[in-house]
């Protein structure tokens, strides 16, 4: 998923964007998939997968271990945030991204009335994924499926999302040999799981094929679909860069932005605060770095794809293609996000200590980050939700 201009830029934004969400397994699977295919067949049987498709999908396949290294070398755990953001959100970028809501003014619109989803965060979806379908993907589905499936990486989820893909297939959607995707699966010019295909993807343009691959008004009215069948909230920004008051209490993470503003706290850009409404402090590099106040709809884009970076990403390049102005506070240069296996600690820690944390994949909501700010205070460290290797280090955790 990206827009990158260089080649380190491109394999780092498009290990970052794909919706992978728990820390790999140590074991990289058995050597073939002849156990995969014998467990897997009866399934996809039941499904209504014909053997001459399934042993098509397998024809030659053998696991591929460059897509077990890249579920260990996901960026956005250990990129500063703003090396991140800023290399989305380039001039580049948003002079494509100008460009392309002329080109496609007429479906834009047409997408914003059937599903109140803004065009600018369409556009921006896009643009991150394939550089508005500039890039193109080249790995085969059907392989980098299988090898995760056979790794039992993210148990049943691939598993699943295999038996899916055997479906698109046999639908008669996409060929056999059209069925690349990203190294996680992830396909089409918005970066669709094959389940997401199954559950979002429409014929927006009324020539009898869902085609999120080649058709840009499939494409665009696929994604708006998805949004709103998220619960996308039209005319809600994803957030605010927000300009907080001297001695600020940072145990303050939520309130009504009726509220944020009798404490005090502004938006950067001198805007208003929506009239009615909930928004979130977070801080995604800390009370050093740009602090935002989101809103329901930032939770919309983390389920496009799970990461803050993304989202944060996502919704900054769209206020850009609106003519909204930089981040202005400055990133810190020194920012370290917490490796996912280090994440995966805090949490099982947090959970030691007696907070309510049930899940260990290595992904800090904002639950955990208010469980943080409890611990930061307890060690006279700022808090502001934002997790730290110091902090594990005051909290008994050994992070060298």
């Amino acid at each position: 998923m990206i827009l990158r201009s260089a080649y380190a830029l491109i394999l780092a934004m498009t290990l970052a964007s794909i919706p992978v969400r728990v820390p790999a397994q140590n074991s990289d699977g058995p050597a073939n998939f002849d156990a995969l295919r014998t467990e897997l067949w009866p399934d996809a049987q039941a499904k209504g997968i014909t053997r001459a498709n399934f042993d098509l999908a397998f024809a030659g396949l053998a696991p591929d271990p460059r897509v077990l290294a890249a579920t260990r070398r996901q960026p956005e755990y250990g990129k500063p945030v703003g090396d991140y953001v800023n290399g989305i959100v380039s001039k580049n970028n948003i002079t494509v991204g100008l460009r392309k809501a002329t080109e496609w003014n007429e479906t834009l619109t047409a997408v914003e009335r059937k599903f109140a989803v803004e065009r600018w965060v369409l556009l921006s979806i896009w643009g991150m994924e394939t550089s508005y379908g500039a890039l193109k993907d080249k790995w085969d589905m059907f392989r980098s499926l299988a090898t995760l499936a056979n790794a039992r990486y993210r148990h049943p989820y691939f598993r699943n999302e295999l038996l899916v893909a055997l479906r698109i297939m046999q639908e008669g959607h996409i060929p056999r040999d059209k069925m690349v995707s990203s190294w996680a699966g992830a396909m089409g010019q918005t970066q669709f799981m094959p389940s997401n295909f199954m559950d979002y993807a429409i014929d927006f343009n009324g020539d009898g094929r869902r085609d999120i691959w080649n058709n840009v008004p499939d494409v665009l009215g696929s994604t708006g679909n998805y949004l709103n069948k998220e619960k996308w909230k039209y005319g809600l920004a994803w957030g605010f860069e927000a300009a907080l008051p001297p001695k600020f209490d940072y145990r303050k993470s939520r309130a009504s932005f009726a509220e944020w503003t009798k404490l005090g706290v502004r938006r950067a850009d001198g805007g208003a605060f929506p009239a009615s409404g909930n928004g979130i402090l977070f801080f995604p590099s800390g009370a050093v770095g740009p602090g935002f106040i989101v809103t329901e709809n930032y939770d919309v884009l983390k389920e496009y794809n799970n990461s803050d970076a993304y989202a944060i990403a996502v919704g900054h390049l769209a206020d850009r293609l609106r003519g909204g102005g930089p981040i202005r506070a400055a990133w810190p240069k020194d920012d370290r996000q917490l490796p996912r296996d280090l994440r995966i600690v805090l949490q099982r820690k947090l959970a030691e200590l007696g907070y309510p944390i049930k899940k260990f994949e290595g992904h800090i909501d904002f639950d955990i980050r208010d469980h943080v700010r409890k611990e930061q205070v307890k060690y006279g460290m700022i808090p502001d939700g934002h997790p730290t290797a110091i902090l594990l280090e005051h909290m008994g955790v050994k992070t060298r």
